[in-house]
């Protein structure tokens, strides 16, 4: 209760809608692909927050403006957990960078409004994949608008600095060193690739060295002074 006699209305900014995180596999592994991949490239940096399907409340006091990205960036907001990111509680900043995964359950009406909340909030630069058909769509804030871009493939995006390229209508991302995103599975098996790599290059290296330990005990055995460390 406050002091003139009005009560203080408590405002409830809900976690989840009780909807799934992606409608099916597909869409999942590129959601949790892209936002690994990401996270990854800016483990470093302190101050760059990448979350997967949180709500994001831009205006305080009004939890029915919301909306979950797939993926989003904010840079200049510390990393950790959060049930939802209040921009009133993060200085003020809104997510920079956001992708959406198509999936069949979106319409596109539902789309057309994704976008014009993005513009409306501040968002910088807005990815759009369809992991069935291959359709790339991305926009990029010039003033108050976002503009479509195009093309999209080759696009380096100025905020994360990865590169978007199509190939056979599937989407390739790659870091800024020219590696590219990849699946955990994937991950997976390219460690253990350079584990094999890595105990094959001992291998050779350790038959290397008994191959020039018996050339040099045969040298001395026909009377000759050599110096193993020379052979």
């Amino acid at each position: 209760m406050s002091t003139s006699g009005t009560a203080v209305v408590s405002v409830t900014y809900p976690e989840s809608d009780g909807r799934p995180m992606a409608d099916n596999t597909k869409q999942f592994r590129w959601i949790v692909t892209i936002q690994g991949g990401i996270d990854a490239l800016w483990r470093h940096d302190p101050q760059v927050f990448v979350a997967g399907d949180l709500f994001w409340y831009p205006v305080q006091g009004h939890p029915e403006i919301r909306v979950a990205p797939d993926v989003l960036v904010a840079f200049g907001r510390p990393k950790g957990d959060r049930g939802s990111y209040r921009q009133w509680e993060e200085a003020d900043i809104a997510p920079q960078v956001v992708f959406e995964m198509l999936s069949p359950g979106n319409t596109p009406e539902e789309m057309r409004r994704k976008l014009l909340f993005y513009q409306r909030y501040g968002v910088e630069e807005y990815y759009l994949y369809d992991p069935d058909t291959g359709a790339l769509s991305g926009w990029q804030r010039q003033g108050t608008t976002l503009h479509a871009i195009t093309p999209m493939s080759g696009w380096v995006s100025p905020r994360l600095g990865i590169r978007f390229e199509l190939a056979d209508d599937v989407l390739h991302l790659y870091h800024p060193d020219g590696s590219e995103f990849a699946t955990y599975v994937e991950q997976a098996a390219q460690r253990e690739q350079a584990q094999q790599r890595a105990e094959q290059a001992e291998r050779q290296a350790a038959q290397a060295e008994q191959r020039a330990a018996r050339l040099a005990a045969r040298l001395r055995a026909l009377g000759l002074d050599v110096d193993d460390e020379a052979v």
